[in-house]
């Protein structure tokens, strides 16, 4: 067999080109963009004074959440659940409801001023609607746009209006903080994540792919997702106390009401580190570290009304 001494030596000396390089190049290229993508879209939250990143413009929301509410409406209605508007549970939501919408610009004005930052408009837009569906989950949801529901379940551990109206201003500070928007943007993080990571183990067996996609997800869903979610909820307690301590609701009653709802299902629930929920425990905390600046709010906006108790 005949042995080329120049061809041994160029392979020796420059090293092999194939799509594995091409794999990694594709790999930098994706973090790139991902960062751009990331870190481009950062804009200062008026609310929270944080970074944010959203996936879809306001106008976007809106239109998402009208046509989820239809949909949840269809089926409540399909199912006998949807509570009459002229239903005294329906009224009484119902006034609470526009109370805390009726604070939403000076709510929404004052903690941009705290924060130094210009006012958003967005919820100028909002179509504020809210229905009432039977329902033996203790929940409410505000939907991007303000279509709000409130499902029966949730009275008996409420018991008050003023507990009321702390779960329905959580659930509006959702969607003043667009918080689907943002849930957008990171899902989209995550995907690129996943497509470049699939892309660089091209070369690998089966199995290990399986093995090192599994840790990656496990790393994503610990490391990011979770935490994310367990910061727009903390966000959503701050500016929903504030919006119902404004709409002259007792924002004292947050205390006992999270307190109730660490009681459900016997108090069982996974570690904080493991839900998109803070631990009922750390919730109340930061409530109660809240509570002066809600008592601020509600000695601002509620001048003639009984003190609180």
């Amino acid at each position: 067999m005949r042995t080329d001494p120049f061809g041994s030596a160029r392979q020796q000396g420059r090293p092999r080109r194939g799509f594995g390089g091409m794999r990694w190049w594709i790999l930098i290229l994706f973090a790139g963009y991902a960062a751009w993508s990331w870190f481009g879209s950062a804009k200062t939250d008026p609310y929270t004074g944080e970074k944010a990143h959203y996936g879809a413009s306001a106008e976007e929301e809106v239109q998402l959440g009208a046509q989820a509410f239809q949909q949840v409406l269809g089926d409540a209605n399909s199912q006998g659940a949807l509570m009459p508007a002229d239903a005294q549970v329906s009224q009484q939501v119902r006034e609470i409801a526009q109370r805390l919408i009726a604070r939403v610009p000076q709510v929404t004005a004052d903690l941009a001023a705290q924060h130094q930052q210009q006012a958003p408009s967005d919820h100028q837009s909002f179509q504020w609607d809210v229905a009432v569906i039977q329902s033996d989950q203790a929940n409410a949801f505000c939907l991007p746009g303000g279509k709000m529901a409130v499902y029966t379940g949730l009275f008996p551990v409420a018991q008050t209006r003023d507990a009321l109206a702390v779960v329905m201003g959580h659930e509006i500070a959702h969607a003043l903080l667009r918080h689907g928007s943002q849930r957008m943007a990171q899902q989209k993080l995550v995907q690129m994540g996943q497509m470049a990571a699939g892309m660089a183990m091209g070369g690998m067996d089966p199995q290990q792919q399986q093995a090192v996609m599994a840790a990656l997800g496990a790393g994503a869903q610990y490391g990011f997702v979770l935490p994310y979610g367990r910061n727009h909820e903390t966000q959503a307690d701050q500016v929903g106390l504030m919006l119902a301590a404004a709409a002259c609701y007792n924002p004292r009653e947050a205390i006992p009401l999270w307190q109730r709802m660490g009681q459900l299902g016997g108090g069982e629930r996974p570690p904080e580190f493991a839900s998109t929920h803070p631990d009922p425990a750390n919730r109340i905390q930061t409530l109660q570290s809240l509570m002066p600046q809600a008592e601020q709010y509600y000695a601002k906006y509620c001048q003639g009304q009984p003190p609180l108790k």
